[in-house]
């Protein structure tokens, strides 16, 4: 008990502590105001000193205007020397084509640069940085060639040398003039850079508010202005938190948020489906939550329009595929409850994805299969689509109105894409999903055939409980395929010893009594043998990595009732009574509706067989016996299952075997005609 609670507590530790250390250590900023828009809280005072940052625009036009004292940096391109000359070279210049090559060789050892004309928004100095080799290098601008000086320097160097030749002529129907470019590039990045930490001339700030001071009244509209000292005051306000409070403080803050999100995720499993606390489904749904917990404080801290971006609706469906849907619902609002903790639009994400989510998890049913899934990612993106251009009307979110619906459109697409890793960790924490299901319930699987060929009367026996537990299953409403697998594979483990079993004795002739498994065996030898068929179809289910829910089946199926027949003769030959627990399966009494559904159709499938009258009252007698003789053995005792529940498992069953054993017309013999 100790241990089990220890599972389930330290896996919630672990998620504290990583949200606790990813959690945002500034402050949320507690209003929301726009341009033009009426201010529509208390009036505000700046509660410390502030400097009032300039806009981007602002920086930039102050840039601009002193980009004369900018000293432009260049980087030199081998890349575009080395391809210009090898172009060069392969052009038909006769004799001058060495000397060509030469003078253009020449030219881009000194550099060539865009013509003034064609770079009007570069900066002009009478100085340049020359980036060469790791290097960068001052030259004075007069010693590099504009690209029409370079064509110019070209055209007079080879007229000197080459009298009574129409040289223009000749490298014009050439195309030399064309592929002489610039191999001198301006680096932006590097000028900016080395601009702004030389101090550019411009000051990133534009004045200073101090404590106490009026930043907007209450009902005022925003001005550029007015949005400018807000935007430095949240700037500020963000950045520097102990402005508001002792640092102690703000991380004790902190670590009452994490543990206030891990104790509703740990109530709303324990209250919405505390059955997951005792199989895999558990860890697979709080790695789940750590996955998508971790990717939103991550995009949070990068950039919080990215959010659009994040799959959320991938999630629901994640958790639906082994979960019911009215089971999902809580543990999705689990999911999403950091959004609504640290985004500044928390509330409109939450609303927005939550929409979403429900759409996503009901239009997959449908359009699940193949390309149709594509169909339900843009059902989805139409909804959120839909949603936030209708809060971006509300004057809700802000932000650039394509770049979100980019965001919400990829968003959507990796729902589709991070789908398929559900049958990894299906893999992975052995888990079964409706699919699985299905391709386990194939009869013609490598370990079903092996079943039939060593023990043909358990298979023939398998498939009628698999039919009358899928009966079953559709009328108290638990997943009927879960049923027909477990009822598949529940006696796989006699196919180590088919002999054993009665329904594979008709293998040996009817009247070989000496051949029978059970001539000559005690009836404790026999039962143990019969009762190793639980721990040989664990090992079996195990070693071709059955699901658990299955190996479950397999281990409830008989649980610990007692194999009566052997037990009976034991007793007639004298045996002791004390020795009853010999004749007991170890088993584990079931603990869900489908163990006890499978455990009643096995029991009365097998039964069945020794009825004598083909009567409504002998089939309801029957059924009554054999639950009521379940019930005294206190196989129910640890289910889930409730007496109305029950009630509805008998008459089903009744009706089931007054369906299979209905009578038939007995047809007149005719005579057959000899011609």
């Amino acid at each position: 008990m100790k241990r089990d609670r220890l599972a389930r507590i330290f896996p919630l530790v672990i998620i504290f502590l990583v949200v606790f250390f990813l959690m945002p250590r500034n402050s949320k900023f507690p209003y929301d105001y726009r341009k033009g828009r009426e201010w529509k809280y208390e009036t505000l005072f700046a509660q410390f000193d502030f400097p009032i940052y300039k806009t981007e625009e602002q920086m930039r036009e102050e840039r601009n205007s002193s980009s004369g004292s900018v000293v432009p940096y260049y980087r030199y391109s081998e890349e575009a020397s080395a391809k210009s000359i090898s172009s060069i070279e392969r052009l038909p210049l006769g004799n001058l084509r060495s000397v060509v090559v030469s003078q253009v060789r020449s030219i881009y050892n000194k550099g060539v640069i865009e013509d003034r004309s064609r770079r009007d928004e570069l900066p002009e100095s009478e100085v340049i940085y020359v980036q060469r080799d790791k290097r960068a290098v001052k030259y004075p601008s007069t010693e590099v060639y504009s690209l029409s000086d370079a064509r110019n320097k070209l055209l007079s160097d080879l007229s000197a040398m080459a009298l009574g030749v129409n040289v223009d002529s000749l490298l014009r129907k050439n195309g030399v003039y064309d592929l002489i470019v610039p191999n001198l590039v301006y680096d932006e990045q590097a000028t900016e850079l080395v601009h702004e930490e030389s101090g550019g001339g411009v000051s990133p700030t534009s004045g200073y508010v101090t404590a106490g001071q009026l930043i907007v009244s209450e009902g005022e509209i925003v001005t550029a202005e007015i949005e400018q000292m807000l935007d430095s005051y949240k700037k500020e306000f963000e950045a520097n938190v102990g402005y508001l409070g002792p640092p102690v403080l703000i991380l004790l803050g902190n670590l009452v948020i994490a543990a206030a999100l891990v104790v509703l995720l740990y109530f709303v499993v324990w209250f919405g489906c505390p059955e997951i606390f005792h199989d895999s489904r558990y860890p697979y749904l709080l790695l789940l939550y750590l996955l998508f917990s971790c990717l939103t404080l991550l995009v949070l801290k990068a950039n919080e329009q990215l959010l659009y971006a994040v799959p959320f609706t991938l999630s629901a469906l994640m958790m639906q595929t082994f979960l019911p849907m009215r089971k999902v619902v809580p543990l999705y609002v689990a999911m999403l409850s950091p959004l609504l903790l640290f985004s500044h639009d928390g509330a409109v994400l939450f609303v927005m994805f939550f929409v979403a989510g429900l759409v996503v998890l009901y239009v997959f049913k449908y359009f699940q299969q193949g390309w149709r899934q594509f169909i339900a990612a843009a059902i989805t993106f139409g909804v959120l689509a839909l949603l936030y251009l209708g809060f971006r009307g509300a004057d809700l979110v802000a932000g650039n109105v394509w770049s979100a619906l980019l965001s919400l459109f990829v968003g959507s697409m990796l729902t589709v894409a991070g789908y398929p890793l559900t049958y990894l960790f299906e893999r992975l924490f052995n888990l079964v999903s409706d699919s699985r299901l299905i391709e386990l319930s194939d009869t013609s699987s490598p370990l079903i055939r092996e079943l039939e060929q060593k023990a043909p009367g358990t298979f023939q026996h398998s498939l009628q409980v698999m039919n009358m537990a899928d009966f079953v299953a559709r009328a108290v409403g638990v997943n009927p395929e879960l049923v027909r697998v477990g009822a598949l594979y529940h006696d796989i483990g006699k196919m180590n010893n088919p002999l054993c079993f009665v329904e594979n004795e008709f293998i040996v002739p009817k009247d070989d009594e000496e051949h029978k498994y059970h001539t000559g065996l005690s009836p404790l030898q026999s039962a143990h043998d019969i009762i190793r068929h639980v721990s040989d179809g664990v090992e079996i289910a195990r070693k071709n990595r059955l699901p658990k829910a299955v190996v479950d089946f397999i281990v409830t199926h008989h649980g610990t009732t007692v194999v009566s027949f052997f037990y009976d003769k034991f007793l007639k030959e004298g045996g002791d009574p004390s020795q009853k627990s010999e004749f007991t399966y170890p088993g584990v009494k079931p603990h869900t509706k489908p163990q006890i559904i499978l455990m009643l159709c096995d029991s009365i499938e097998a039964a069945s067989r020794t009825l004598r009258a083909n009567t409504p009252q002998a089939y309801s007698d029957f059924v009554e016996r054999i639950v009521a003789g379940k019930m005294a053995e206190g196989q129910f005792d640890d289910a889930d299952i409730t007496i109305s529940e029950l009630n509805i498992v008998k008459e089903t069953l009744k009706q089931y075997l007054a369906q299979l054993n209905h009578e038939r017309v007995v047809y007149p013999r005719t005579k057959m005609n000899n011609k």
